[in-house]
């Protein structure tokens, strides 16, 4: 299968305006749906530096900036998106941005490190996200569990994250799931905006089964990942059955599935 990686940069770089323009950029996100609303705030990252963790708490064990445009990772650039969509004005983001990245104030350990037992079930509960999978895997859908333990937190992946017991989530973590090789027809009429989180093969000794997040973007030519990805540097716009077709086919981990949330305002 042929295939290409789109490129076409339809909004100004959001590392590129002017604390004015920003202003005037998010006024006019303001018009249209919350989903379609996070595809559009996507439109300024394309073609953005793809670096891991770009963002810290300005000080302490994570230095990096609370709050940058420049530079973005998988899990960055949907926070990102979607504090535009919901900010009033420039100066509104980073409140916004800490409200969905952190369970209290902007510190390492109160980070919403772990997909499953931290990000996802803090941002639903706070009213940023809504899980819809099941509506667009219907029967298909399946469910998925994360074990995690005080035995989890002792291997090396538990270990590099550098968390202090207390603030280790432990328990069981259910996620639902659109298995992979039905996902591409199940979202072909889902909008633009629904975020799209990438589940793995259960690795026991890891602490999370979720290796990348990004968002949906529909083309004349179907679904897109828009993502920041590590293979290619920066933000594209990737086929999803392109992105699944490679990684299924990347057997020592594979794709188990895919869960959906919708952005929403709280």
């Amino acid at each position: 299968m042929t295939w290409a990686l789109a490129l076409v940069l339809t909004a100004a770089p959001w590392s590129s305006l002017s604390d004015t323009q920003r202003a005037q950029a998010l006024l006019s996100l303001k018009a249209t749906p919350m989903p379609e609303r996070v595809a559009r705030a996507t439109d300024g990252f394309l073609g953005t530096t793809y670096v891991l963790s770009p963002l810290g708490e300005g000080e302490g064990k994570d230095p990096d900036p609370l709050i940058r445009y420049d530079a973005v990772d998988c899990v960055t650039l949907v926070e990102e998106a979607i504090a535009l969509s919901l900010a009033d004005d420039p100066a509104g983001v980073l409140p916004t941005l800490t409200a969905i990245r952190y369970a209290g104030a902007p510190t390492y350990e109160s980070r919403n490190h772990v997909m499953e037992a931290q990000w996802l079930p803090e941002n639903v509960r706070r009213g940023y996200l809504k899980d819809v999978t099941r509506a667009y895997g219907g029967a298909a859908t399946i469910t998925a569990t994360k074990v995690i333990t005080a035995d989890t937190w002792k291997e090396k992946s538990g270990k590099a994250l550098g968390l202090s017991e207390a603030a280790q989530p432990k328990g069981s973590f259910s996620l639902e799931l659109i298995p992979a090789r039905r996902a591409v027809e199940a979202l072909q009429r889902a909008p633009s905006g629904l975020v799209v989180v990438v589940a793995r093969a259960d690795r026991p000794w890891l602490v999370t089964r979720i290796s990348h997040v990004g968002v949906l973007v529909q083309s004349e030519k179907g679904p897109l990942l828009r993502h920041a990805s590590r293979s290619f540097k920066r933000v594209v716009d990737e086929p999803l059955e392109r992105y699944l077709s490679r990684n299924l086919d990347y057997g020592k981990w594979t794709i188990d599935g895919l869960a959906v949330f919708e952005p929403r305002a709280p």
